[in-house]
């Protein structure tokens, strides 16, 4: 059940909800979120759903503010200093400086953000990062094994690691099928050498994510990987206005057949980034008195991060290739394939 309060400080955009099992529970998380809001569809949504499980799992309270602009960051944070928050989950890099501010002035406080490792590191913040790039390794070879047109397309919210770790496996992995096939299936919207890619500048704009799949799909693209939090919801539209036989998609984040049901038919598979279970460790973590700064790293090695299953694609999916994907992560997590290209 969810209690909605008015803002806690002046300028503080989003309203402050609060979760949980009682008013006198021991243990408060709590969370920022980004600009995409917290039914993103996507990593504000999957690092929630680490608190809530861990309120269901813990018996703790939860609590978060979203954020609508960036000014809201510090702000946000500050508001849940204020409310006495045991843990404070900022979620993503863009929340890097205002995470670091806030912890520096706050030494007794602890943080945890997703998407960010300080170098050097901060003493009362966790970072959680994600070697997305191995999971979407192997969406890039399942996309090249895919492809009836031989284009298949990517593009970011952002140009910040965050999101180009997601377009530089998903290219590197079509790059091994190419090697290991002797095909020559083409990658638009990024290229890791040169930097050079597609992007939308924002996180939140659903008509981009149509316009920009539209314009890969005129270019060819059949099968198109958005990395733009809500933006690929729209891209997602798209796919099921076509028909999968003329386009298909590759969620990122969260496993989209779930969080966007509506579209579900048209996701190929989703690269999951496990925030959930990374933001319920750090919770725990804390709990037991054992909350350590530093970093933490969500691989295939550790399930941080995978890929979904294939859903309504899994019958169309040809088994061999299903193995080769086995094979890889199997590879991957072995050190015997480079993800790096």
């Amino acid at each position: 059940m969810f209690f909605k309060n008015v803002a806690l400080t002046s300028g503080v955009a989003a309203a402050f909800m609060l979760a949980g099992a009682s008013a006198a529970s021991a243990f408060t998380a709590c969370q920022v979120t980004d600009v995409g809001g917290i039914d993103d569809s996507g990593f504000n949504q999957t690092a929630w759903k680490g608190v809530q499980d861990s309120m269901k799992a813990y018996g703790i309270e939860g609590r978060y503010l979203e954020s609508q602009s960036e000014t809201d960051y510090e702000p946000n944070l500050n508001a849940l200093l204020d409310a006495k928050c045991d843990v404070i989950i900022s979620v993503g890099f863009l929340m890097a400086d205002a995470t670091a501010t806030s912890a520096g002035a706050n030494p007794d406080a602890k943080f945890s953000i997703v998407d960010m490792a300080y170098n050097p590191t901060i003493p009362n913040v966790l970072g959680m990062v994600f070697a997305t790039n191995e999971a979407a390794f192997m969406a890039g070879y399942l996309a090249a094994g895919m492809t009836q047109t031989g284009v298949v397309g990517t593009f970011g919210g952002i140009n910040i690691p965050p999101v180009t770790g997601f377009m530089d496996g998903f290219y590197y992995g079509v790059a091994y099928h190419n090697s290991q096939k002797g095909t020559s299936v083409q990658v638009l919207g990024w290229n890791p050498e040169s930097k050079d890619g597609l992007f939308t500048g924002n996180f939140e704009s659903l008509d981009d994510g149509r316009a920009f799949a539209q314009n890969l799909y005129d270019e060819g693209a059949d099968i198109v990987m958005p990395v733009a939090g809500p933006v690929g919801l729209g891209s997602a539209a798209l796919a099921a206005e076509l028909g999968t036989d003329a386009l298909k998609i590759i969620g990122v984040d969260a496993d989209q057949t779930q969080t966007d049901p509506g579209n579900a038919d048209v996701y190929l598979t989703s690269v999951l980034k496990r925030m959930d279970s990374t933001v319920m460790q750090v919770i725990k973590q804390t709990m037991d008195g054992k909350f350590d700064g530093g970093m933490m790293v969500g691989t295939l090695a550790n399930d941080g991060v995978g890929l979904a299953p294939y859903h309504s694609f899994d019958g169309a999916v040809p088994a061999a290739l299903k193995a080769e994907i086995e094979d890889i992560r199997s590879g991957i997590i072995a050190g015997s394939i480079n993800v790096g290209g």
